[in-house]
């Protein structure tokens, strides 16, 4: 199991309440940066430790840059989120949240499309492989 996984997973919980405050409060139909300044000041007040607009770094045989990938937020360096203001979360955004999370070693990630009238039926849970198995 990976070292990370049950604080990541303990996270994931609270984030995904913390999105539904926001959702519940703005609803669908605003842009994605609304919802990131609202979703950063929810996690916030409930003491999440969280950071935003993260550059992640990328290593390349023992070469490391820091490339123009920005992920929109990362809790307590175990969890991700990509939040998503769109019709339909597509394979893409999927691809590129598992990147960023063996990028990081993050076990656990969250695509969130606050674009859903009913918040949970756009959350999607991705575990990095192996991440959750002892």
């Amino acid at each position: 199991m990976h070292k990370d996984f049950q604080r990541a997973d303990e996270w994931s919980r609270r984030a995904i309440g913390a999105a539904i405050e926001v959702h519940r409060d703005k609803g669908p139909g605003l842009v994605e940066s609304i919802y990131e300044k609202c979703l950063m000041r929810e996690l916030e007040i409930q003491e999440i430790p969280a950071v935003n607009q993260v550059i992640v770094p990328v290593e390349y045989k023992g070469y490391v840059f820091d490339e123009p990938l920005k992920l929109d937020v990362y809790i307590d360096q175990c969890l991700i989120l990509e939040l998503k203001a769109v019709q339909k979360v597509l394979p893409e955004h999927k691809a590129q949240l598992l990147s960023y999370m063996k990028l990081l070693d993050a076990p656990v990630g969250l695509i969130i499309n606050f674009h859903e009238s009913i918040l949970k039926n756009g959350i999607h849970r991705l575990i990095l492989k192996g991440a959750d198995q002892p």
